[in-house]
């Protein structure tokens, strides 16, 4: 996702869409190598600086004697690799040496293997990529601040750089982000959500709205013992075909607004519909707020009852919340409903505080479901709390540049939210993840998820 800040230098949108029109052409050749810097044809990489701290690994053969006639090995050289590596609150340098042997009987050349790395031929370590990553999408530091900040100690890492960095990192991590989706389209109740985000329109250099959505898991209220998780998925646009397309596989309950859009998704009755109270509650606020109105305040009240019942049930099975809200829940419920109906006949049908009463008398009666089944929420808050961090970035995103670079931000989310929702350090978890995930069996990638992560 690109970030720029609304304040500032004057940026042209040409310059402000840089950031993330490199993420997309990262991205579009993710599994391209970088250049051989032998070659004495192409560019020389700049040194890093010496003042970095230096930590020598030598990687050797682990005999002594030649493999096919038995000979003394002798050595005839190295060759050293400088790999720019971030541990929290500093940078070092994992200097990598790995001695050139020859057989003195047969000429046999023996040399240890170079170990996989996240991004071929690069420089970056796994803990630099995972630090980009998550100053980007978890602390809301674009890429250009990045780069002045990596300036001030002495590394020069452009903005050009640290994007083909993020587009490449998040190619290699998005088997694990899919994984994370396959795990929420596992449950029998999810949550969903989607926010707005400008994107630049190809050629034109002016915006369109483009959307983030999240689908959220999280049985923890109920005592389930299913890891939470968000997985995030971008599009160019608002259209109900992308929603149908993310859930094509999921069968069960859906916590949502009342976006228009999802209405497909319920007809055929494989996913059911769980509207949100919280919305509901929404618009009575704003009106009390507003114009101080009476009918709203006590229409907060009686939504507060409703959520005191939900506090009390929090963490209990199923069948022991379905027993509380029977008790407690549904008479107020049902009261809120009639009252409701009734205020409805007072007031004008065309005033603000009539269109929230109508929009409550329609969400209730689909939040009903949520009285019978313990599985389910009174809100749909768990996928709004998965929108924050966007709502945060984009203090200081203006748009993204393309819907590669809203895909990258997309695997990006999935990951870090998901980490955090499990209260795993997502840098700790994406280093060691990127530092494995080059040989790591597709077959197996669900090892790699952060509540399985042993750090």
């Amino acid at each position: 996702m690109e970030i720029f800040s609304p304040t500032g230098s004057a940026l042209s949108a040409n310059q402000q869409a840089l950031e993330t029109s490199e993420i997309a052409a990262a991205a579009m050749t993710a599994r391209m190598c970088l250049p051989d810097i032998e070659e004495k044809d192409k560019p020389k990489r700049r040194p890093i600086p010496d003042h970095v701290p230096r930590m020598e690994v030598e990687l050797t053969p682990g005999a002594d004697a030649c493999a096919d006639c038995g000979g003394r090995l002798r050595r005839i050289g190295e060759d050293v690799t400088e790999e720019l590596e971030y541990i929290p609150g500093r940078f070092i340098v994992n200097r990598i040496v790995r001695p050139r042997l020859t057989c003195a009987c047969c000429e046999k050349f023996v040399q240890s293997p170079l170990p996989s790395r996240p991004i071929e031929r690069g420089r970056p370590g796994p803990g630099l990529l995972a630090h980009v990553l998550v100053s980007k999408y978890a602390d809301h530091l674009p890429l250009y601040r990045q780069s002045q900040i990596f300036d001030r100690e002495g590394l020069d890492l452009d903005r050009s750089t640290l994007a083909d960095w993020v587009g490449k990192t998040t190619a290699l991590l998005e088997p694990v982000a899919d994984a994370i989706g396959r795990h929420v389209l596992s449950a029998e109740a999810i949550f969903a959500d989607d926010t707005p985000i400008s994107m630049l329109a190809p050629g034109s250099g002016k915006t369109q709205t483009a959307r983030l959505w999240t689908y959220a898991r999280d049985e923890r209220p109920w005592g389930g013992a299913a890891a939470p998780a968000a997985w995030y998925r971008f599009s160019g646009d608002r259209k109900g075909q992308h929603p149908k397309d993310h859930l094509a596989r999921f069968r069960g309950w859906m916590h949502a607004d009342g976006y228009a859009g999802f209405e497909d998704l319920y007809r055929t009755g494989a996913i059911r519909e769980v509207a949100c109270m919280a919305h509901v509650r929404r618009k009575f606020v704003d009106i009390h707020r507003s114009q101080g109105s009476p009918i709203a305040e006590q229409a907060i009240s009686r939504i507060a009852q409703l959520y005191a019942v939900e506090k009390e049930a929090r963490g209990s099975p199923p069948d022991v919340r379905v027993e509380l809200r029977k008790a407690h829940a549904a008479p107020v419920f049902e009261d809120l409903e009639v009252w409701l109906t009734m205020q409805l006949t007072t007031i004008s049908g065309k005033s603000p505080l009539a269109a929230a009463i109508r929009y409550a008398l329609t969400r209730m009666e689909r939040l009903r479901p949520y009285l019978d089944n313990g599985i389910l929420e009174l809100d749909n808050n768990a996928a709004e709390r998965g929108m924050r961090a966007i709502a945060l970035g984009r203090k200081n995103y203006l748009f993204v540049g393309s819907e590669a670079g809203g895909k990258a931000a997309a695997i990006a989310y999935t990951l870090i939210e998901t980490a955090k929702l499990n209260a795993v350090d997502p840098h700790a978890w994406l280093a060691d993840t990127l530092a494995r995930i080059p040989d790591y069996k597709i077959t197996k990638v669900d090892e790699l998820l952060p509540w399985r992560w042993k750090g």
